[in-house]
């Protein structure tokens, strides 16, 4: 305790870090006044049907991202789910269209330009989805709620709606450019454990309910988030090293090369998108087995806590897992570029043979990879079966919230860590695999 106590106060002696972190709590709060902000014309005190729909089913999901915003009709209620969705079209196309690949090629240059596209695709996603949400406002609330009529409301509301997604974007780069970096990243952060004590407290009230366990049970539950935790830290920092020889260069009367390094190798190199992949795939064939009121398909794939639903769900995240990785990962080009700067793996030769090591390596380590984070996508449903976790609660037991709470925390760690050392305090821990510290 009193050296963590220590390391706070080295913290607050940096100057830089600490205007950096009063920066990003500031904006933080910034950010969560708005989640709170009803759009004007909505009555607030009306919205309670909105949000008890927003606590289950894909509404939950995309209110836990919001931060709460979508469930109380607020200014943010998009949140920053459009920029998401351009973003990762932006990156699928920088996969597959020769245009955009070439701008990734371009560095500086190239990414202002991408980032520009991505918020004109923002802005276009926006128009599609603002009025989308206000016909879900109009459908759930009744018409007394509305103190603003017809189309001038939509119009109005659309508007505002799109300007609170890009002050949330604006926020991010903020606190990317001035803060402690990642700033859309812990933006989804914050709003996700907004609603972790309310659900803890709504857990832990639950359980005292009669034959709910008591507090054992709440207890077992607690345990099992944590060590949850600690495996999902294991999966999101695990890493294979390769090593990598560059031979002797001289220059002048400076010697180069003749180092060993290592090409670091991630488990799980396809991060958090299968899960979000996998998850958008599972609601088409729900949609469509709509068209039949009684079809066994759409009853069995929209049970979220049904055997079929998760078997299915945790082959796609495998699936998607090995697709992502491998347009990600390109061992050729990794081989070319050792190549060029003279490195080798030992044992292995240069060029052809060097790629297809990779490429089996990366093949090898991916499937544990993929089945464990299969395994963390479908792990609130086993909490909710197994433990009897409610199901505000469940979210925290694993899928897209938990890496990303995971991920998020490990590189705002890290971001400080790495003030820390550059001041030559001590970091935040002895031991451990912060990147900050050891630099894997």
């Amino acid at each position: 305790m009193k050296k963590f106590i220590e390391t706070i106060k080295n913290i607050f002696k940096i100057e830089d870090l600490k205007k950096r972190i009063l920066y990003t709590l500031g904006l933080i709060l910034v950010y969560r006044f708005g989640c709170y902000v009803v759009i004007p014309g909505i009555n607030p005190t009306q919205l309670a049907e909105l949000q008890s729909q927003a606590s289950e089913g894909l509404v939950g999901l995309l209110n836990m991202f919001s931060g709460g915003a979508f469930g109380n009709a607020a200014i943010f209620g998009l949140g920053v789910m459009p920029y998401i969705s351009a973003s990762i079209v932006v990156q699928l196309m920088g996969m597959m269209v020769p245009y955009f690949q070439r701008l990734q090629r371009e560095g500086e240059s190239g990414r202002r330009k991408l980032n520009q596209i991505t918020r004109y695709l923002t802005i276009i996603i926006l128009c599609l989805q603002a009025p989308a949400y206000l016909g879900n406002l109009h459908a759930k609330l009744p018409e007394s709620a509305f103190l603003i009529k017809g189309v001038y409301f939509t119009i109005f509301a659309t508007i505002v709606l799109m300007a609170g997604t890009m002050f949330i974007m604006w926020l991010g780069e903020r606190i990317t450019d001035k803060g402690l970096g990642n700033g859309v990243s812990i933006i989804i952060m914050v709003g996700i454990i907004a609603d972790l004590p309310f659900a803890a407290v709504s857990e832990f009230g639950s359980r005292f309910s009669q034959h709910a366990g008591g507090l054992i049970m709440f207890v077992v539950e607690m345990v099992a988030l944590f060590l949850i935790f600690v495996a999902t830290i294991a999966l999101v920092q695990g890493v294979r090293r390769i090593p990598v020889q560059y031979a002797k260069r001289i220059v002048g009367n400076k010697q180069y090369g003749g180092v060993r390094q290592y090409i670091p190798l991630k488990i799980n190199a396809a991060g958090v998108m299968p899960i979000i992949f996998a998850q958008a795939f599972m609601f088409l064939p729900i949609i469509f087995s709509q068209f039949e009121a009684t079809s066994a398909l759409g009853i069995a794939l929209s049970n979220y806590t049904g055997f079929w639903h998760n078997l299915l769900f945790a082959l796609l995240v495998v699936g998607f897992t090995y697709a992502y990785t491998a347009v990600t990962i390109n061992p050729t080009n990794m081989a070319e570029d050792m190549k060029k700067n003279g490195g080798f793996i030992p044992g292995i030769k240069p060029g052809k043979k060097t790629a297809e090591y990779i490429d089996s390596v990366m093949s090898r380590i991916t499937l544990p990879g993929s089945i464990f984070l299969a395994f963390v996508a479908i792990l609130p449903a086993i909490a909710m079966n197994f433990i009897g976790v409610s199901n505000q609660f469940a979210r925290f037991f694993g899928g897209t919230s938990l890496l990303i709470l995971v991920g998020v925390i490990l590189d705002t760690l890290q971001q400080i860590e790495s003030h820390l050392l550059s001041r030559h305090y001590d970091g935040l821990m002895k031991t451990g695999r912060l990147k900050g510290r050891n630099g894997m």
